[in-house]
């Protein structure tokens, strides 16, 4: 680097200007193992099955999505589960964030009901440091499942702690010292260390109306998720009511020559790992859950999102940006469920929407470059 660590840190403004933003987003799904057939049609020298398998098309994801003109790397959590074999965002963004030079990686998220806001704090802190101030902390509520059990956290937290939570994380990366007393944590004033002089930007998912209203009070971000269209997402930034915070959207996003071949992948490629994904999620009080039919879903992603030609993506982004103001973008790019699928949906995302986005989403003037540090 040719500045110091601290003086990286110290001129991170989030990297957002306001001009779109576009980026992508890694599940590191462990994808079934495909036909020798279809293996050997679609050139994999070796299986692209098993966690090893997923750990490192994520890594290899990342590394491309920069050499193909993506801003972001984004990065899902998930735990006891074959839809993403990433139980630590943070730890994975670390490595990423040493493979890449110019790309931003945040995670998306972290879920703060299974950690302890002030060891989620200080990890952030370390990557905004370690960095350049390339980091983002996304954080999310998480679900009703059996890793409140496993990591002690429990219901309760989980149904009722989220604002605290949330306080406090907030609170350490903002602080020289820190003390609490609230419901779920209590303690006696300690330094805060490291200390980033310049926070990681704090992102919160936002799937209801009472937490899009819990970042709104905090001044911080949403991030919305594919299982909602433009409108929705809309109506979200309307409720919030900060429609020019840097706001992230989520799309799952295919690319071919055109709309019939891209639809046509994944309705083939995408329920192969997204069913055996969803039997992951196991309340963790056996509460009755509805089954999620990952045919209807993967019909419901390709009428939401950007999945065609080039024209037809690029179009899709622009109308998303235009229906909400939201001018952060993450993509999903592993959808068609293999290594060299994934790489080359990124390539000629980067080399043929990307460019289109850009041009037709220019820059507004004056717009923040992200919220603001409370110190």
């Amino acid at each position: 680097m040719e500045c110091s660590l601290a003086e990286c840190s110290r001129g991170a403004d989030g990297g957002y200007d306001g001009g779109v933003r576009i980026g992508i987003f890694l599940l590191a799904t462990r994808f079934p193992r495909p036909p020798e057939t279809s293996r050997r049609a679609a050139g994999e020298s070796a299986p692209d099955s098993g966690d090893a398998a997923a750990l490192t098309r994520t890594v290899e994801a990342a590394v491309a999505a920069e050499r193909a003109g993506f801003d972001d790397v984004w990065l899902a959590e998930h735990h006891f589960m074959s839809y993403g074999v990433v139980p630590s965002a943070t730890l994975m963004a670390g490595h990423l964030l040493a493979v890449t030079r110019r790309v931003r990686v945040g995670t998306a998220v972290s879920v703060l009901s299974n950690r302890h806001p002030v060891a989620l704090a200080e990890e952030a802190a370390m990557l905004a440091l370690l960095s350049g101030g390339r980091f983002d902390l996304g954080v999310g509520r998480g679900g009703p499942w059996r890793d409140l059990e496993v990591f002690g956290t429990g219901l309760a937290r989980y149904e009722h702690g989220f604002a605290e939570s949330l306080d406090l994380l907030l609170a350490w990366l903002r602080s020289d010292r820190v003390g609490w007393s609230g419901e779920h944590f209590r303690f006696r004033e300690v330094p805060v260390v490291p200390r980033a002089p310049v926070p990681p930007p704090v992102t919160v998912a936002c799937t209801s109306p009472a937490t899009e209203a819990l970042a709104a009070e905090r001044g911080l971000p949403m991030l919305l998720g594919m299982h909602v269209g433009a409108d929705e997402k809309a109506a979200a930034v309307a409720r919030h009511g900060l429609p020019d915070a840097p706001h992230v959207s989520a799309h799952v996003a295919q690319v071919a020559d055109t709309r019939e071949q891209a639809v046509k992948t994944l309705m083939e490629e995408m329920p192969r790992w997204l069913g055996p994904g969803l039997d992951g999620y196991v309340p963790v009080d056996d509460r009755p859950r509805p089954a999620r039919d990952p045919v209807a879903y993967t019909r419901r992603m390709c009428e939401l999102h950007p999945v065609g030609s080039p024209d037809d993506c690029a179009e899709a982004l622009v109308t998303t940006v235009e229906r909400t103001g939201v001018r952060r973008l993450a993509l999903m790019v592993e959808a068609a469920g293999s290594r060299a699928a994934t790489l080359e949906n990124i390539a000629r995302l980067g080399e043929e929407v990307l460019p289109m986005v850009r041009a037709a989403v220019p820059a507004e003037a004056g717009r923040d470059a992200g919220p603001a540090p409370r110190t």
